[in-house]
């Protein structure tokens, strides 16, 4: 049941964002063009586009595809790669909330869009809609499905390990890296909180760890790409790094600080205020020092100096 549900939620997680980028591929590179004109901008629109797009992987390797394909600069894609971060969270939040159980509901006005819409877009919108729907489904199954693993000692012993930070994060990254999906990784988090089968400590472990995870398939993209590309996709890597490092060096601080802005709130809610401010964290953090990244990057990765062919003396 546990696997089932996760299934149905990374299907639906790739059917939803594969319909949207679809539907706006062309208008989103039109936005991501038009709207990144500064930093502060590109930050915004990644935001809005990762929200909308439910996937921050597909969001920095569309802006990877287009850094590759000269429609975006380097600089411009730093601002979109530190807000597909933030706006990833904006799932977590959702996945809180205890919707699953009209999730059926959602599934079935989808359907009804696909069979009854004359056109394409009320076609496509029908989809996005059945996807989001099989989405939460997905979860409200897991969430279900581990109810036994409250009387399973092995299990309560595997989870008691992972308030160890290391440990944690090691365990949210392999997560990460074998389904592909930091939205997963946190969907499962929040879905074991909601059953009071993880701790604290260890949800926001796993939460770092799969922060790495994600960075697996946007250097994949980055294979075979122009030296820009290349930055963008060291540059993702290089923020989830250090923002990690520092989540790890501060986890203690930073657990009694959600603690404390949470209040009294539910143990899957403080894991969601916890995964937003930590990325917001991170891109406060390095918005200061954007210049000088750039600097560094573009002379660890130097341009390919193109040498003239010698043409040799007429007679």
């Amino acid at each position: 049941m546990i696997l089932g549900g996760l299934a149905l939620f990374l299907y639906a997680v790739t059917n939803l964002s594969d319909t949207l980028k679809e539907f706006l591929g062309d208008k989103a590179k039109a936005v991501l063009q038009r709207f990144t004109g500064n930093i502060f901008m590109s930050l915004l629109t990644g935001t809005i586009i990762t929200i909308i797009l439910d996937s921050s992987s597909a969001v920095i390797i569309m802006t990877i595809v287009f850094v590759n394909a000269g429609a975006l600069s380097f600089k411009n894609a730093m601002g979109i790669v530190m807000a597909a971060n933030v706006g990833t969270t904006f799932s977590s939040q959702l996945i809180a909330l205890d919707i699953g159980k009209y999730s059926p509901v959602v599934m079935v006005a989808g359907i009804v869009l696909v069979f009854i819409g004359k056109s394409d877009k009320m076609k496509a919108g029908g989809k996005a809609l059945t996807y989001f729907g099989i989405l939460f489904f997905g979860l409200y199954t897991m969430e279900h499905a581990v109810e036994p693993l409250r009387d399973n000692n092995f299990f309560h012993s595997f989870m008691a390990k992972l308030n160890a930070p290391l440990k944690g994060a090691g365990a949210g990254a392999l997560v990460t890296l074998i389904i592909q999906s930091s939205s997963a990784t946190m969907g499962i988090v929040i879905t074991l909180a909601k059953k009071q089968l993880i701790g604290f400590p260890a949800a926001i472990a796993v939460m770092l760890g799969a922060e790495l995870g994600t960075c697996s398939d946007t250097l994949l993209a980055t294979i075979r790409s122009n030296r820009q590309a290349v930055k963008t996709g060291l540059f993702h890597l290089f923020f989830n790094v250090v923002s990690i490092t520092i989540g790890l060096l501060l986890f203690p601080y930073f657990i009694a600080f959600i603690e404390r802005i949470s209040g009294g709130a539910r143990l899957e809610q403080k894991i969601a205020n916890a995964h937003m401010i930590f990325n917001i964290g991170g891109v406060i953090l390095f918005l200061p020092f954007i210049k000088y990244i750039e600097k560094g990057l573009n002379k660890l990765v130097p341009e390919k100096v193109v040498v003239p062919p010698v043409v040799p003396p007429g007679p």
